[in-house]
């Protein structure tokens, strides 16, 4: 039996943590505005996964990247893909992505590889630079549960404005044509 449909999906990962990048501010020019930078060590990442067409995303905070996460990953992306629906999973070539004998692909996700250096062509990208930018700058997290809880009260809330997916995650060039 196949599909009805194709839903086009990109996946990727963040590290968040105690060690996290700069950001820019608004400041009076020539001001230099103090702001504190956390030199502890501890981050978490976010596996994030965005379906541009419909809005939606699957997401998971987890310690480690590698291929166990992965396989959480891909059957949490398998349940968000609409029923009916076939996944092409847009991702770069992590080697947790690329260890076919032990990475587990559900059967309505098919997994289609960017090219090597090429990180401008996955739209996570942006999505990443939008949380870091919003929700998850100039901040100081007391421990590992408070970076836990904030990837994920910022990925909830990026999932409550599905316009903003879609004008942050949309390309041109990837469109599913269903017949």
């Amino acid at each position: 039996m196949s599909p009805e449909r194709v839903e086009i999906w990109f996946q990727d990962e963040a590290r968040v943590g105690q060690q996290g990048t700069l950001t820019r501010i608004w400041a009076r020019r020539g001001s230099r505005p103090r702001k504190l930078r956390d030199r502890r060590f501890k981050s978490a990442y976010l596996f994030g996964a965005v379906c541009p067409a419909r809005g939606v995303g699957a997401a998971l905070v987890l310690p480690q990247a590698n291929i166990a996460a992965m396989n959480l990953h891909l059957a949490e992306i398998s349940r968000q893909v609409a029923q009916g629906a076939h996944a092409v999973l847009t991702l770069d070539g992590a080697r947790w992505h690329l260890d076919r004998g032990r990475l587990r692909v559900p059967t309505n996700i098919t997994l289609l590889y960017l090219p090597p250096y090429a990180p401008e062509l996955n739209p996570v990208e942006n999505i990443w630079e939008y949380l870091r930018g919003n929700l998850l700058s100039l901040v100081v997290w007391e421990n590992y549960e408070a970076i836990l809880d904030a990837c994920c009260a910022a990925w909830n809330q990026l999932m409550q404005m599905p316009e903003r997916i879609q004008s942050i995650a949309s390309r041109s060039w990837a469109k599913a044509v269903n017949g």
